[in-house]
């Protein structure tokens, strides 16, 4: 492992080492204090780093199949947002600026910086989508490439288009079940449901 990188994985107490099947092999699991958080991530392979962001409910753990794969390529450095998995959970603050995207962009760009990477590719999946957008927009003399996946595209978001053309989406926060059997599994139904304007 490259500069500070083994320093730190041999300073910092692990509270996350696998126990039984090693989900990561070749992986080192972390603990990094930011100044926010401390963040859990699990870091291998060699090459180009890439941070990998996880979605909502999952953890860095989402990444096992992947990450082994990429780190024939890459360092990879699976992390845990805060609030997520064993990463520290701040007190939320005021309007919950603690967990906001802001607040989680920088949490995961000082881990990178501490792991010695002052450049950095990041993927992010649905939560994590907009960690990652935010990180780009906040730092973008950090990050060399994007990629987000599973995420609704936030600059295109209103009232209206979310209601009216990303209804089927949040369907599932609103009705309980499948939205299948709210609108009677009878498709005509379940369209008047989706896009007709409220009673």
């Amino acid at each position: 492992m490259k500069g500070s990188l083994g320093v730190l994985a041999a300073t910092v107490p692990q509270r996350n080492a696998a126990t039984g099947t090693n989900l990561f092999p070749g992986f080192k699991p972390m603990r990094i204090n930011t100044s926010g958080a401390t963040i859990n991530a699990v870091v291998g392979g060699s090459g180009p780093p890439v941070l990998m962001l996880h979605g909502y409910p999952q953890t860095h753990v989402m990444w096992h199949k992947v990450g082994p794969g990429l780190a024939e390529r890459f360092t990879v450095v699976a992390a845990d947002l805060r609030g997520y998995g064993d990463s520290s959970k701040p007190p939320d603050g005021a309007n919950h600026a603690n967990y906001s995207k802001r607040a989680m962009a920088k949490d995961q760009m000082e881990v990178m910086t501490q792991l010695g990477f002052q450049k950095f590719a990041v993927v992010g999946h649905d939560k994590g989508s907009g960690v990652a957008s935010r990180l780009t927009l906040d730092y973008p003399d950090k990050v060399t490439k994007l990629a987000v996946f599973d995420t609704l595209p936030s600059p295109l978001l209103t009232y209206r288009n979310l209601t009216k053309e990303w209804g089927h989406w949040c369907l599932s926060l609103v009705l309980p079940g499948p939205a299948e059997p709210a609108a009677g599994n009878d498709d005509r139904q379940q369209c008047r449901v989706l896009f007709e304007e409220p009673v």
